[in-house]
């Protein structure tokens, strides 16, 4: 059988697993990253979790499907159902950053050494934060670009946290990121973001001086300046 055809979202996420991890995917959906990494052989075994048993199932019938073995199912909210030595590498994916936030908030023992790879579908900037304030220091991130939505996979774990910047709670580390191809595109959509929202705060008469309109403008000043740097980098 011919392999498991991922998104571009998905295959950025199963190529940021480290090979011979043993893998605990939650919120699996339909399971299509460990049965793909089973089946080409880079991880030995993988547990996917859901909290719904819909998915579950979906899940389980993907993985017989493709013959895929190795793979536990487990019906659990976040990593509740996974035990510390069950994972050395842990996907979440697919969810808000406050969702992913609060999922690591409570299993303490995944900033223990482990290999985080982390997808969230909104929110990068509440996320980043958090994993700043839990302790988890941002390895890597990649960029992708799907349905002309740029979305971020982030490769972290415990450890001093980077010192980022308010707009790169935004952006993400610009050391880590300015040479991607889509980091420009990212800045760009931010900067009209920021300027949209401080022209409305001022069509609102929100008085000057609000704790608001400060952030908005600190962020919208740093994303700027960074708007510079990639446009010197490029020679332009």
């Amino acid at each position: 059988m011919e392999s498991v055809k991922l998104s571009p979202r998905l295959e950025t996420i199963a190529d940021m697993v480290p090979s011979e991890a043993r893998l605990a995917d939650v919120g699996t959906d339909h399971a299509l990253v460990p049965i793909r990494l089973i089946l080409d052989g880079r991880i030995p075994s993988a547990i996917a979790s859901d909290i719904r048993p819909g998915p579950l199932q979906r899940a389980r019938s993907n993985a017989s499907e493709y013959g895929a073995e190795n793979i536990r199912f487990v019906l659990c909210d976040g990593l509740s159902g996974i035990a510390p030595d069950e994972a050395d590498a842990i996907v979440i994916a697919g969810m808000g950053g406050e969702t992913i936030a609060s999922i690591l908030n409570a299993a303490a023992w995944a900033r223990d050494g482990k290999s985080l790879i982390l997808q969230p579908m909104s929110r990068p900037e509440v996320l980043r934060r958090e994993l700043a304030r839990q302790g988890i220091r941002i390895m890597e991130e990649r960029l992708l670009e799907e349905r002309g939505k740029i979305y971020t996979v982030i490769g972290a774990r415990g450890g001093e946290p980077l010192d980022l910047s308010e707009a790169e709670y935004y952006t993400g580390p610009y050391a880590l990121l300015s040479q991607q191809p889509l980091f420009p595109r990212l800045t760009e959509r931010l900067i009209d973001k920021f300027r949209a929202a401080l022209e409305g705060l001022s069509r609102s008469g929100e008085r000057e001086g609000s704790g608001r309109r400060e952030r908005l403008r600190t962020v919208y000043g740093e994303l700027l300046r960074m708007r510079g740097q990639l446009s010197e980098m490029s020679g332009f």
